[in-house]
C-alpha cells in the first residue's frame, strides 16, 4: 500500500515539475515577445489550472471550492459555474445563483448515478422575465476510489453547445484527479502514522516483563514447563518482530495468538478461559500483520486482569460470503465509551501517552487505522463496550483485495 501511494505521488511530482518547466519556458518566451498565440493560450490555460489545483488539492471543502471556482469557470468558459458535494452547493461564481436549488437537485442526481447530464430551459424554468440562464451541464467529480464525491455544474446563457459540454466533462475529470490526489495524500499520511503506532504496539513491554516473571516461577518447580514456555515466548517474539511482510494469513495470526495465550495462562492459571470458534474456510484470508494480537492483549490486560475471579476471552472468525467476520470479546470490566472515544481521538492527534490510561487504546486505534488504510473506511473496527459489561471488538475483512499479499 505504501509503495503504491509513493509511486502515485512520484508520478504526480514529475507531472507537476514538467508543468512548471513548461510554464517557465512560456513566460520567458512571452517576455522576449516571441510567443505565438497558441503558446500564449497554452500558458493562460496552464496558469489558470495551477491556480485552481492548489485549493482542490486540500480536498473538497467550502473554503477550497470558493478559491477554485472562479478559475474553473475560466477554464470551462461558462456564464457561471458551481461546485457541489453530495449535499450542498459549496461555491458558485458568475450567473445562475437564483437557480441554486434546481442545480443542487441535478447535482445530487449526478452524485447518485455517477452520470453527467445536460439541463435545458425546461429543467431550469424561472419566473424572472430577465433571466439569462438557458441551460447547464452537470458532471461528476470522482475521488481516488472512483466514488463520486460531488459535481461540477457549468451554467450557460444559451442552450449548451457540444463545446461547452466537452469542456465541462474534461474540467470535471481534471478536478476529480486533484481531489483524488488530496485523498491519496491524506491516506499516505494516515498510513505513515499507523505504521509508527504499529511498531510501538507490536509487543507490550508489560507482557515481556510478566511473561519472563511467569516463566521464572516454573524454573525450579517445573523445569519442563519453563522450557516449553520459553520456546513459546521465543516463537511469539520472532513473529511479532519479523521485519518483512505487511500482511499475513488469519491462520498465522491465530497461531501467534495461541502462543500469547499459552504464556498468559501460565500467569493467570484457571482464571483465564479461552473460547475459539474459527471457520476453516477463512484460515487463508489475508489481513494486516498484527491486527488481531493487540485486540486479544487488550482483552486480557485491560479487561480480564482487573476482574476478580474467572474471565473469558472469545475469538470467533466466520465465513460471510465475500468477507470474513472476526470478533474478539471478553467478559471483563469493560470501558467507558466516552473515555474510549476521547482516548482514540487523542491518539489520532498525536497527544496520547502510551504510558497513561489513554495509552490502553493504542492497540484499537492502530488496528482501526490500518484496516481503513488498506481496505477503506467501511472496514474499520466496531467496538461495543460499557463499564462492567465487557468489550466486543468486531472487524470485517474482504477475502480478496487488490495489492494484499502475505509476506514471505
Amino acid at each position: 500500500m505504501a509503495a503504491n501511494l509513493s509511486a502515485v505521488v512520484g508520478v504526480v511530482s514529475l507531472v507537476t515539475a514538467l508543468t512548471a518547466a513548461l510554464l517557465a519556458v512560456l513566460r520567458l518566451r512571452a517576455r522576449r515577445g516571441i510567443a505565438t498565440a497558441t503558446q500564449r493560450a497554452t500558458y493562460e490555460v496552464l496558469h489558470t489550472a495551477g491556480l485552481a489545483a492548489e485549493p482542490l488539492r486540500a480536498g473538497l471543502s467550502e473554503a477550497g471550492a470558493a478559491k477554485a471556482v472562479r478559475h474553473l469557470r475560466a477554464l470551462v468558459g461558462a456564464a457561471g459555474l458551481a461546485l457541489t458535494d453530495a449535499d450542498r452547493v459549496l461555491a458558485l461564481d458568475g450567473r445562475g445563483t437564483h437557480h441554486g436549488e434546481q442545480l443542487l437537485a441535478a447535482a445530487r442526481r449526478t452524485v447518485d448515478t455517477g452520470r453527467s447530464t445536460v439541463l435545458g430551459e425546461q429543467e431550469l424554468h424561472c419566473d424572472r422575465v430577465d433571466c439569462p440562464i438557458r441551460g447547464a451541464v452537470v458532471a461528476p467529480l470522482q475521488g481516488a476510489d472512483g466514488r463520486v464525491v460531488g459535481a461540477l455544474v457549468a451554467i450557460a446563457d444559451s442552450p449548451p453547445a457540444p463545446g461547452l459540454v466537452q469542456a465541462t466533462l474534461e474540467t470535471a475529470h481534471w478536478a476529480g484527479n486533484q481531489l483524488a490526489l488530496a485523498e491519496l495524500d491524506s491516506s499516505r499520511e494516515r498510513l505513515a502514522r499507523a505504521e509508527v503506532r504499529a511498531l510501538r504496539a507490536q509487543i507490550s513491554p508489560h507482557f515481556i516483563y510478566n511473561a519472563l516473571t511467569a516463566i521464572g516461577s516454573f524454573v525450579r518447580t517445573d523445569p519442563e514447563r519453563a522450557r516449553e514456555l520459553i520456546l513459546e515466548f521465543a516463537e511469539f517474539t520472532r513473529y511479532s518482530f519479523r521485519a518483512h511482510g505487511e500482511f499475513t494469513t488469519l491462520a498465522e495470526e491465530l497461531r501467534s495468538i495461541d502462543r500469547y495465550l499459552t504464556i498468559e495462562r501460565a500467569r493467570f492459571g484457571d482464571r483465564l478461559q479461552v473460547r475459539l470458534q474459527i471457520a476453516p474456510e477463512v484460515l487463508p484470508v489475508m489481513l494486516p500483520f498484527l491486527c488481531l494480537q493487540p485486540l486479544v492483549e487488550n482483552a486480557v490486560r485491560h479487561g480480564l486482569s482487573r476482574k476478580p475471579g474467572t474471565g473469558m476471552v472469545s475469538i470467533e472468525a466466520r465465513d460471510a460470503g465475500s468477507e470474513c467476520h472476526i470478533t474478539v470479546e471478553d467478559d471483563g470490566v469493560g470501558m467507558d465509551p466516552t473515555a474510549l472515544t476521547a482516548g482514540i481521538a487523542e491518539l489520532a492527534r498525536g497527544t496520547g501517552d502510551p504510558g497513561d490510561d489513554t495509552g490502553q487504546h493504542v492497540g484499537l486505534s492502530n488496528v482501526d487505522e490500518r484496516l481503513r488504510s488498506v481496505f477503506g473506511d467501511r472496514f474499520g473496527l466496531v467496538v461495543e463496550t460499557g463499564l462492567g459489561s465487557g468489550t466486543k471488538v468486531s472487524m470485517r475483512i474482504p477475502k480478496f483485495h487488490a495489492g494484499v499479499r502475505a509476506g514471505s
